[in-house]
C-alpha cells in the first residue's frame, strides 16, 4: 500500500511543479514530462530485455546447484546465522543458499549475478508464504539487506572515477565501505526491532560483530595497497569468485551424476519467464521517477535544502551531492547519471564529486528492488519493507556525508 501512495505522489507532485513552471513561463515543461514517460517506458523494456540473457544464465547455473545439492549445502552452513535473521524459514531450506549467493554477489559488486539469485530466493520465499499477496517477515528482511546495499568492492564507481580523471580513483573505497556497512547494520537492526525479534542472541550478535571485523580487516588490508594494486586485486578477485561458483556447481553436478545440460536449460527457461513478468513493474516505477525528474521537482527540492542549510549558518558543501542521494532509492541509472554529472560539474576530486561517489555506493535502489523483487512473485502489500528500506537509506546517506567530511 505504501508503494501505491508513493507512486501516486510522484505524478501529483510532478503535475503541481509543472503547473507552477508553466505559470512562470516555461511552455515546454509538459512536453518534457510527456517525453520522459516514453523514454522511461523504453528504458524499462530495454532493462528487462537486457536482463533476459543474464537471468537465463544464472538461473540455469542455480538450477544445477540445486539438483547437485550445492545450494542445500550452503543453506546448512548458514543455518545457525540465518535462522536468527530469518526465524520463520525452516532450517536448511534452499532459500538460505539462494539468499547467501545474492548477498555475496552484491557485496562483490557483481550486479549481473545478484539480480537472478535474488529473484530465485524471492520465489523460494514465496513458496513458504501463506498469503501470496502480502510480504512476509523473511521477505522484508531479505529486501532490506538488498536495499541497504552492502558493497565491499565498488568496481563500477572506481572505474567511473578513473575515466573522469581522478588523481586517485580508489580514494573513495574506504568511505564507501564504512557508509554501506553502517547502512546495512542499521537496516538489520531496524527490521529486527520492527518485527519484534530480540537482538540479544549470541549467534546474532556474533554475526554482526564478524561483519564489522571483516570490514575492518579489509580496510586494513587495502590500506597497504597502492591504487593500481587495489584495482587489480578487486577485479581479479571478483571475477575469480564468480567463475569459481559456476565451475563448483558444474563439478558438483557431475559428482552427483546430474544431467548438467538439461538442468541448466530447465533453469534458463525460468529466467526468460521472469524477465517478461517484471516488465510492468519496471515500467511503473521508472516512468514515475522520470516524470518527477522532468517536472523540475528535484531541482526545487535541492535549492530549498541549500537555502535552509545556509540560513542555519551550516556548511552547505554537501548539498551538491544530494541529487545522487535522492535519486539512488528511485533509480540506479538515474543516480549514476547524477554522480557523473557531479564529477563533470565540480570535478572528480572535488568534495561534491567524491561525496556523490560515496553516496552512490552507500545504499541501493530501494524502490527498484521492491518493484522488481515483489513484482516477480505477485506481492502487492509490502507492509514495513518501504519504511525499513528508506530508513536504512537515510542512515547510510547521513553516514556517507559524515564520513566524507572526515576523510575529505
Amino acid at each position: 500500500m505504501v508503494l501505491n501512495y508513493i507512486w501516486i505522489a510522484f505524478f501529483i507532485i510532478a503535475f503541481i511543479f509543472a503547473s507552477i513552471g508553466l505559470l512562470m513561463g516555461d511552455t515546454t515543461i509538459f512536453q518534457k514530462i510527456v517525453d520522459s514517460t516514453f523514454d522511461s517506458s523504453k528504458t524499462a523494456f530495454e532493462i528487462s530485455l537486457g536482463l533476459t540473457g543474464v537471468l537465463a544464465l544464472w538461473l540455469g547455473i542455480m538450477k544445477i546447484g540445486e539438483k547437485a545439492g550445492a545450494v542445500n549445502a550452503l543453506a546448512r552452513m548458514l543455518s545457525p546465522v540465518f535462522t536468527k535473521l530469518f526465524p520463520d524459514i525452516p532450517k536448511n531450506h534452499p532459500a538460505m543458499g539462494s539468499m547467501f549467493m545474492n548477498i555475496a554477489s552484491n557485496m562483490l559488486g557483481l550486479d549481473n549475478a545478484a539480480t537472478p539469485t535474488g529473484l530465485k530466493a524471492m520465489a523460494q520465499l514465496q513458496e513458504l508464504n501463506p498469503k501470496k499477496d502480502t510480504a512476509t517477515n523473511p521477505m522484508i528482511m531479505f529486501l532490506v539487506l538488498n536495499t541497504s546495499g552492502l558493497t565491499i568492492i565498488p568496481t563500477t564507481i572506481l572505474a567511473f572515477r578513473a575515466s573522469y580523471g581522478a588523481a586517485m580513483p580508489t580514494d573513495v573505497f574506504i568511505p564507501i565501505l564504512l557508509s554501506t556497512t553502517i547502512a546495512t547494520l542499521a537496516g538489520i537492526v531496524l527490521t529486527l526491532l520492527w518485527q519484534k525479534t530480540s537482538l540479544l542472541q549470541p549467534a546474532l550478535l556474533a554475526t554482526l560483530g564478524c561483519i564489522m571485523a571483516f570490514v575492518g580487516l579489509l580496510i586494513w588490508g587495502f590500506g597497504w595497497m597502492d591504487k593500481d594494486t587495489m584495482a587489480t586485486v578487486t577485479s581479479v578477485g571478483s571475477n575469480l569468485i564468480l567463475l569459481s561458483v559456476i565451475v563448483c556447481f558444474i563439478l558438483a553436478g557431475l559428482w552427483k551424476r546430474v544431467n548438467v545440460y538439461d538442468a541448466f536449460i530447465e533453469g534458463a527457461k525460468e529466467g526468460f519467464t521472469t524477465a517478461v513478468r517484471i516488465i510492468p513493474y519496471l515500467v511503473a516505477i521508472l516512468v514515475a521517477v522520470g516524470v518527477f525528474r522532468a517536472s523540475g521537482a528535484m531541482d526545487m527540492v535541492i535549492g530549498g535544502i541549500r537555502r535552509g542549510v545556509e540560513w542555519l549558518g551550516l556548511n552547505s558543501d554537501f548539498v551538491g551531492g544530494l541529487p545522487t542521494a535522492f535519486m539512488k532509492p528511485l533509480s540506479g541509472s538515474g543516480a549514476r547519471g547524477m554522480m557523473l554529472e557531479a564529477m563533470k560539474t565540480y570535478g572528480a576530486d572535488s568534495f561534491v564529486g567524491r561525496l556523490s561517489c560515496v553516496l552512490q555506493g552507500s545504499t541501493d535502489t530501494t524502490f527498484y528492488i521492491l518493484a522488481v523483487y515483489f513484482g516477480s512473485v505477485g506481492v502487492k502489500y509490502t507492509r514495513h519493507a518501504v519504511a525499513c528500506g528508506l530508513l536504512a537509506d537515510l542512515i547510510g546517506t547521513m553516514a556517507a556525508i559524515a564520513v566524507c567530511y572526515l576523510f575529505f
